[in-house]
């Protein structure tokens, strides 16, 4: 896992780990804090957006929260 660089300084994002067709993401709060989401759902296009933002360091947890939304394959 990756840990999240946060530069905004708030995120709810902790660490990512990222595979070919996929990102895993762990938040710091809520009832599951692991989340999958893949090619399949999402789709790819969101999940490359995602990768992107993971690696800049800003803007996935706003992401997630107002275009990704519910659209994950797993959460645990």
């Amino acid at each position: 896992m990756t840990r999240y660089r946060n530069l905004s300084g708030n995120s709810n994002v902790v660490t990512y780990e990222v595979t070919e067709d996929s990102i895993h993401v762990v938040f710091k709060s809520g009832r599951h804090r692991n989340y999958l989401y893949n090619s399949v759902r999402p789709g790819q296009v969101v999940v490359e957006r995602m990768k992107a933002l993971a690696a800049q360091g800003r803007g996935l947890n706003s992401y997630i929260v107002s275009v990704v939304k519910d659209r994950y394959a797993r959460k645990w």
